[in-house]
C-alpha cells in the first residue's frame, strides 16, 4: 500500500539489476505456491519498491521487461490475498498488475493478469464478475489455444476451469460440470501439466477443480472418487493442500468427522499457513466441532492451532 511509485520518482536511487529483479519475481511466485506467506511478505516489502524505482531508472529498451517483472510480482501479491481472504487488497494488487501487463504490452500477460482477477471476484463472492472476465478472457484467446499455442492453452484452460467452480457456486452444475469436461478435453490433447504463467494447468489440475466442483454441489461422492484417482505429485504445495481441503470437506458432507480431520492435517503438513488461514477451513472445522460430541483430541487440537494463528 505504500506509495512507492512517488519515492521512486523523488530518490533518484539506482534500480537493482534486472537478473537480480528477475529471480526475486521468480522467487515470489515460488513463495505463493508453496503456501508459504510470511516470506513473501518479507520478500516483496523490498521487491516492490525495487521494481517501481526500476521501471523509472531503466533505459527505455528495458521498460517492458520491467513491466512484466512488476505485472507477474503483483499477480504473486494478489493470489497470495486471495488465498487469506482478503479480496479488498487483492483487488488493487490484481489492479495494478493489469496496468504493468498493458504497459508492458504482452497479451500473455494480460490475459495470466484477468485469471488472477477471476480468483478475486470469487473470494469477493462477485460471481457474474468472476464469468464475464474469465468468458471475455478465454474467447480472446480460444484461436491460439485451438492451434496449439502451449501459453494460450494453458491460460484458456485455467479459466475454464475457473468458469466451472464459478458455475458451481451459483449451483449450476450443467454449466460447471461441461467447463470441467471442455477443460479434460483440451488437457488431453495438451498432454502433461505445465506451468504457463503460473496456471498449473493440465489433467491433474482438471482432476483437482472436479474434486472443488462436485464438493460446491453438494455431490461428496463424485469428489471422493475423483480425489482418489489424482495424481498431484506434480503439482505445488498449495494446490496439493487445496485438494486435501475440498477432499476433508467432502467427509464432512458424509459427516464422516475423523477422516475429515486426518485429511486436514495432511494439508496442514503440506502447508501450514494457507489451512490456518483459509476461510473454508475455519468454517469447516466449526462444522466439524458441532458433529462430534465431544469432539477428539485431534480435532481439538486442530481447532486450537486455528484460533492461535489469529491471535496477535
Amino acid at each position: 500500500s505504500g506509495a512507492y511509485a512517488l519515492r521512486a520518482m523523488l530518490d533518484g536511487r539506482r534500480p537493482p539489476a534486472m537478473s537480480t529483479l528477475g529471480s526475486r519475481a521468480r522467487k515470489a511466485w515460488d513463495l505463493t505456491h508453496a503456501g508459504r506467506y510470511t516470506e513473501l511478505t518479507d520478500l516483496l516489502r523490498g521487491l516492490v519498491p525495487d521494481l517501481e524505482i526500476a521501471a523509472r531508472a531503466v533505459p527505455e529498451t528495458q521498460r517492458a521487461d520491467v513491466y512484466e517483472l512488476m505485472a507477474t510480482t503483483y499477480q504473486a501479491c494478489s493470489a497470495a490475498l486471495a488465498k487469506l481472504g482478503e479480496p479488498e487488497a487483492a483487488w488493487i494488487a490484481a489492479n495494478r498488475a493489469m496496468a504493468a501487463t498493458e504497459r508492458a504490452g504482452n497479451p500473455m500477460l494480460v490475459a495470466a493478469g484477468a485469471f488472477r482477477l477471476v480468483f478475486v471476484f470469487l473470494a469477493a463472492r462477485h460471481y457474474g464478475q468472476a464469468e464475464e472476465t474469465a468468458r471475455t478472457a478465454a474467447d480472446a484467446l480460444w484461436p491460439m489455444a485451438d492451434q496449439g499455442d502451449p501459453a494460450a492453452i494453458s491460460l484458456w484452460g485455467g479459466l475454464t476451469l475457473q468458469r466451472a467452480v464459478t458455475a458451481s457456486r451459483v449451483n449450476d452444475p450443467d454449466a460447471a460440470y461441461g467447463h470441467l469436461e471442455q477443460a479434460r478435453q483440451i488437457a488431453e490433447r495438451f498432454g502433461g501439466g505445465r506451468n504457463d504463467y503460473n496456471t498449473e494447468f493440465g489433467p491433474a489440475n482438471v482432476a483437482i477443480h472436479e474434486v472443488a466442483v462436485a464438493v460446491e454441489l453438494g455431490d461428496a461422492g463424485r469428489a471422493l472418487r475423483a480425489a482418489a484417482t489424482v495424481d498431484t505429485t506434480g503439482l505445488s504445495a498449495e494446490r496439493q493442500a487445496r485438494l486435501l481441503i475440498d477432499v476433508a470437506r467432502a467427509h464432512a458432507q458424509r459427516r464422516q468427522v475423523h477422516e475429515a480431520v486426518t485429511t486436514l492435517a495432511e494439508a496442514e503438513a503440506i502447508t501450514p499457513e494457507q489451512v490456518h488461514s483459509h476461510d473454508l477451513v475455519r468454517q469447516l472445522v466449526s462444522d466439524l466441532l458441532t458433529m462430534q460430541d465431544p469432539p477428539s483430541a485431534d480435532l481439538r487440537g486442530l481447532a486450537g492451532r486455528l484460533t492461535a494463528s489469529t491471535s496477535p
